[in-house]
């Protein structure tokens, strides 16, 4: 792979501005928190360069989806998105902290616009209530809310290479493919619907019927079977990008794989019903998982030349054409997979204590005495 390295900044290399942009990433690191606890979790196996850089695009990404989603005016919102995206690359001074931050991780790490472009034009069609016909509209959607993430994700980590790009993608779209899976009945039950019409016509259901009384059903559990196929295939393909990743950045993002991966798990699970109830992973089950982190570098690079997905080619080839930077040109020393193994053991003790506590609460629950909560 070649590509030219720009001298830049990293995000606390500026004196003047050091203890206000401590302050912005704090405020990030608390969207993360109470936005993803999966992805908060995972968050704690990355470096804490790369973990700051991601948690300042993640409190960006989820202000954007709040300024959309169930604004009364979404244009408005959209356009108000727009201009802080222009402010930002305009260089000007942000007025909000997440703005800030993400100006911050635009300078050090070269982040093209196109993508955050991307991420907001899915956004709208989620304001718009925009349905998909078939699997590659459905693939159009999860390229753009969650595949582009994945993308920005490996452009923080220096990755330009456009196969492993492309394995970024499919990681995301999983992701999305796992939360369609798990949300059918929350969904429909707001007026909109990621399954693939096509597929309900072909199982004798009416879309429109479907959204206006959403029941489980044999037919409807197919589909979501159907669709987490899908997951797993591009799941399996994304290990292979993962084997890929600096090497300090592959636990955390190999533990988001097997987090998210794992609600399609809890969805078949109860027999792929993702309509009466929303599939939620116990801190017990991702503790278990967690302890699989550790053989991050025996993934196989099997999949990592298999096509790319149309529908995310137009992320690839912003992303691979984005300068190299001097922050993120820096490769990372062998004792990140130590840190690692030390931040894992500590996730794996909190994961303990919080299943500790839901079984607490949940004998608190069935006894009636406050006191065990």
């Amino acid at each position: 792979m070649v590509s030219s390295t720009v001298n830049s900044r990293s995000l606390t290399e500026e004196p003047q501005s050091l203890q206000s942009l401590d302050a912005d990433l704090a405020d990030c690191r608390e969207a993360l928190r109470c936005g993803s606890r999966s992805f908060f979790a995972a968050s704690f196996l990355l470096p804490p360069a790369f973990r700051e850089s991601a948690s300042a695009l993640y409190a960006f990404c989820r202000e954007a989806d709040d300024a959309i989603d169930g604004n009364p005016d979404p244009a408005a919102g959209l356009a108000s998105l727009r201009h802080r995206l222009d402010v930002i690359y305009g260089r000007g001074k942000p007025a909000r902290a997440a703005d800030r931050a993400l100006a911050a991780v635009v300078e050090a790490h070269g982040l093209p616009r196109a993508l955050l472009d991307a991420l907001l034009e899915g956004f709208a069609w989620d304001a718009d209530g925009r349905s998909y016909e078939d699997l590659s509209g459905v693939f159009d959607y999860a390229a753009r809310v969650a595949g582009a993430v994945g993308v920005m994700m490996a452009v923080l980590m220096g990755v330009r290479d456009p196969q492993v790009l492309a394995r970024a993608c499919d990681l995301g779209v999983a992701m999305q493919l796992s939360n369609i899976a798990r949300d059918v009945g929350e969904d429909a039950r707001f007026g909109r619907l990621y399954l693939p019409r096509q597929w309900l016509r072909e199982a004798g259901i009416d879309p429109e019927s479907f959204l206006a009384a959403p029941e489980p059903s044999a037919a409807i559990a197919d589909i979501v079977r159907r669709l987490l196929a899908q997951a797993d295939h591009l799941y399996r393909r994304a290990e292979s990008g993962i084997a890929r990743l600096p090497v300090g950045c592959r636990p955390g993002i190999y533990a988001a794989r097997l987090l998210y991966a794992e609600i399609g798990a809890e969805v078949a699970r109860r027999g792929f019903d993702g309509v009466s109830a929303r599939a939620v992973v116990s801190p017990m089950r991702k503790m278990k998982l967690l302890m699989r982190v550790q053989g991050t570098l025996m993934l196989s690079t099997e999949h990592l030349q298999a096509p790319v997905l149309p529908e995310t080619r137009f992320l690839i080839e912003a992303a691979a054409a984005a300068p190299l930077t001097a922050s993120t040109a820096k490769s990372l020393s062998g004792g990140a997979i130590r840190r690692a193994g030390r931040r894992l053991v500590w996730m794996l003790e909190l994961f303990e204590e919080l299943d500790r506590r839901e079984r607490l609460r949940a004998l608190s629950a069935s006894s009636g005495d406050e006191s065990l909560a």
